[in-house]
C-alpha cells in the first residue's frame, strides 16, 4: 500500500516529512536522483527523461501513485506525461495544485471563471526551469485575475543545500529576495516554488520581512494528498515497506538528509 514521493535531491524530504505525518499508516518509497540534481538547470527533455526513469523505478516498487515533489519535474514534465505516458491505472500527481488552491482560497475542481482573489502581488522564487516553464503563472491564470507575479530563478541555492553548505543557501537566498524586491518592493505573498526552499524558510522569511506571507509546500500537499487517497483509496499501491532510495552515494545523501530532517535517514542505491 506504499505512495511514491520523488525528487531530484533532498528537498522532497520536506514534503515526505509532512505526509508521514499527517498519514502515518502509509508506506512511502522516496526516490532521490542525486546524482543528476539540481533539475533546475536542466533542458525540458533531460527533465523529462530523468523523471519518468524514476517514477518507473517507484512503480516497480509497488506506487501505483506517485508525487512529484519536484516543482522543476511538476513544470517541465508532469503536463507532457500525463498527455501521452502514464497508464491509465496510473497517477502521476505534482505539487502546483495544492500551492494554487491555498492562494486563490479555491478548490481545483471550481471551474467557474478565474475571479480577483486577496492576494495581488506575488513573488515567486524558484529553480531557472520553472521560471522558464512559466507553469505556474498559466495555471494561476486559470483560477484567478489581477494578480501580478514576479518571479525570481534562484541559481546556486539548491547546489548549496545538496552540499549541506546551509551559510552559502542563507547568503544566495538574500541575495535573491534582495534582487526580487527590486522589482517588486511590496509583495503581499512569497511562493517558495521549490521544495528544497523550505529549508531555508526562515531565511526567506527573514529577508521578505514579516508582513510577507510566505507559502510553503510540504503541509499544503499533505493535506491534499490526505483527501485525494480519501476519495481514491484505490491507487494506494501494493508495496508493504518505506523505502529511500538514491541515484547518488547512498552514505553521502543519508548523512545530508540526517542533518536536514534531524533525524536518522538511511538511503540505499537505487539500482543495485
Amino acid at each position: 500500500m506504499a505512495v511514491g514521493i520523488f525528487d531530484s535531491g533532498v528537498g522532497g524530504l520536506t514534503v515526505l516529512d509532512a505526509v508521514q505525518e499527517r498519514l502515518p499508516d502509509v508506506p512511502f518509497v522516496y526516490f532521490g536522483d542525486h546524482a543528476h540534481a539540481p533539475y533546475g538547470v536542466r533542458t525540458d527533455d533531460d527533465i523529462y527523461n530523468l523523471t519518468t526513469q524514476a517514477v518507473e523505478r517507484l512503480w516497480d516498487a509497488g506506487c501505483d501513485l506517485v508525487i512529484l515533489a519536484c516543482n522543476t519535474a511538476s513544470a517541465a514534465a508532469l503536463r507532457r506525461m500525463q498527455e501521452s505516458w502514464i497508464p491509465k491505472e496510473k497517477r502521476v500527481l505534482g505539487v502546483f495544485v495544492p500551492l494554487i488552491e491555498a492562494l486563490t482560497e479555491r478548490q481545483w475542481g471550481d471551474n467557474s471563471p478565474p475571479r480577483e482573489v486577496d492576494v495581488k502581488h506575488v513573488a515567486l522564487f524558484a529553480t531557472p526551469a520553472t521560471v522558464r516553464s512559466r507553469a505556474f503563472q498559466r495555471e494561476l491564470a486559470f483560477r484567478a485575475i489581477g494578480v501580478d507575479v514576479e518571479a525570481q530563478a534562484c541559481g546556486g541555492v539548491v547546489d548549496a543545500i545538496e552540499d549541506g553548505d546551509l551559510i552559502l543557501a542563507d547568503a544566495l537566498v538574500r541575495s535573491h529576495v534582495d534582487a526580487l524586491t527590486r522589482k517588486m518592493p511590496k509583495p503581499d505573498a512569497a511562493i517558495l516554488g521549490c521544495t528544497h526552499y523550505p529549508l531555508m524558510a526562515e531565511t526567506f522569511q527573514d529577508a521578505l520581512g514579516e508582513n510577507v506571507k510566505v507559502f510553503s509546500q510540504a503541509n499544503l500537499v499533505a493535506e491534499s494528498l490526505a483527501d485525494y487517497l480519501g476519495r481514491r483509496p484505490e491507487m494506494i499501491g501494493a508495496g508493504t515497506e518505506s523505502l529511500f532510495l538514491t541515484t547518488g552515494d547512498p552514505k553521502r545523501v543519508s548523512r545530508n538528509a540526517t542533518q536536514f530532517l534531524r533525524k536518522e535517514i538511511t538511503f540505499t542505491a537505487a539500482y543495485p
